[in-house]
């Protein structure tokens, strides 16, 4: 069965829900606050979070944003109290599978609990398969594009892979850098090793180092056993840090140690360990400013600015936008959506009209939303996301009458799809909760059970 996390400060309330879970067959641990709720998190295996809003050390709804920087496929769900919407709203934002009214909604929880497990084990099942297939094929040839930029950045990771030189990747949010620090991998002599990766930006200072050095038992409150840090699981291996800019100025001096001397210490020992591995970083912030502004170590700039590529954003690649959106389509049809054969010339058009700011991340998950709301075999234009199937239009005039229109159809087709379910909708519609209670009274959108 699963590990339940059950955060709730209310002794009779915690115990009420921990016994009725251990009927239902689950692994129950049980914290009375945020600070207690984390540290299980971190020490044992969690697959779900049931979660009250109002502990005695802080927000539950805090406490989601925390838990799922760190651990993205752990499911959390709320438990509200009547009608307070902000508190659900938020969390829905902070990543949240769902929420629960405090007694109102007693006979919702286990059903509610059931499918956040099937989303935890999904998540994790096509994790592993992209992280097998990552093995497999993420090589240079994998990297989809042809136009000049992306060509020289190809050609200069393709020359650094061999050696053991230190790379940093450059790039905007979305613009494919881990999948660059995969192929740098797998093109490397140490392909047959593991590569890790760690975004810097997901962890406190302290759990930070904690993963990145490992700890000893006994070195913090919460460390009950000895714990490998990445640094040592990627021994004769890659590492890859993505984020880098977001590491604290304390751990740059502790990781610059690892390029200078190969050798570092766990926290809480005084044991030297040696390692043998490859650092490929990235950011996506302007490092010499960050120098500037005492952000950033001017040392550890230069170790890791031995050979420094530049990947493009989409919008100065427009010649690839085309390839990148028919592999996606591609890629999503296989197993799912395969009714759905390919897009009109105006989709793919409206598509190259759009400047892109989330990169390759937000195309990839254009195609999928279009592909959640289309019933036909091609997608159209009407099938976009709302906030694209104008914007990109230089001059045509569009009244706010179509435009609500459009927005009214796209938010039916997406309750349609979720079989009205107004939470999963919020999310694929990239709104918050309320915003769309209000646009379903705004326009009309009835009922859908």
């Amino acid at each position: 069965m699963a590990n339940v996390l059950l955060v709730e400060d209310e002794q009779d309330v915690r115990q009420l829900l921990k016994r009725m879970l251990s009927l239902e067959g689950f692994t129950v641990f049980d914290a009375g606050s945020c600070k207690a709720a984390f540290n299980i998190v971190e020490n044992e295996n969690i697959d779900l979070v049931l979660c009250d809003v109002k502990l005695p050390d802080g927000s539950g709804v805090d406490l989601i944003r925390q838990i799922k920087a760190a651990y993205q496929y752990i499911e959390i769900i709320l438990i509200t109290a009547y009608g307070n919407i902000p508190d659900s709203v938020q969390a829905i934002k902070n990543g949240a599978f769902d929420y629960i009214i405090k007694a109102n909604d007693n006979e919702r929880i286990l059903p509610l609990l059931y499918r956040a497990l099937e989303n935890v084990k999904l998540q994790k099942r096509v994790a592993q398969l992209e992280k097998a297939a990552a093995g497999r094929y993420a090589n240079f040839d994998a990297i989809i594009g042809h136009s000049t930029l992306i060509e020289e950045a190809k050609t200069l990771a393709n020359l650094a892979a061999p050696t053991n030189a230190p790379v940093l990747l450059l790039g905007e949010t979305g613009t494919g850098k881990e999948v660059f620090a995969q192929a740098i991998h797998t093109a490397s002599k140490r392909n047959t090793k593991t590569f890790l990766g760690l975004n810097c930006g997901a962890f406190s200072k302290e759990l930070l180092e904690s993963e990145l050095f490992g700890h000893k038992a006994g070195a913090f409150t919460s460390a009950s056993k000895d714990k490998k840090g990445l640094i040592e699981e990627a021994h004769e291996g890659t590492l890859f840090l993505d984020e880098i800019g977001e590491m604290p100025p304390d751990l740059q001096v502790k990781f610059l140690r690892v390029l200078e001397t190969g050798t570092f210490i766990k926290v809480g020992d005084t044991k030297q360990i040696k390692v043998n591995v490859r650092i490929i970083a990235a950011t996506n912030r302007n490092l010499q400013q960050e120098i500037q502004e005492g952000k950033f170590r001017e040392d550890l700039f230069y170790r890791l600015n031995l050979v420094t590529i530049h990947l493009p954003p989409l919008r100065k690649r427009q010649q690839d936008i085309p390839l990148l959106a028919d592999f996606f389509l591609k890629k999503l049809t296989q197993d799912a959506y395969q009714h759905v054969k390919g897009m009109t010339p105006a989709f793919a058009d409206r598509l190259q009209q759009n400047d892109w700011r989330g990169n390759i991340r937000e195309l990839r998950n254009v195609i999928e939303r279009s592909l959640l709301v289309c019933s036909g075999s091609q997608l159209n234009v009407d099938h976009l996301p709302v906030e694209l199937q104008y914007t990109s239009l230089k001059s045509k005039s569009i009244s706010a009458f179509d435009l609500a229109s459009v927005e009214r159809l796209h938010i039916q087709r997406v309750l349609q799809y979720t079989k009205g379910n107004k939470a999963q909708a919020a999310k694929l519609l990239n709104i918050g909760i309320a915003t769309l209670y209000r646009k379903i009274e705004e326009y009309g959108i009835g009922a859908l059970e």
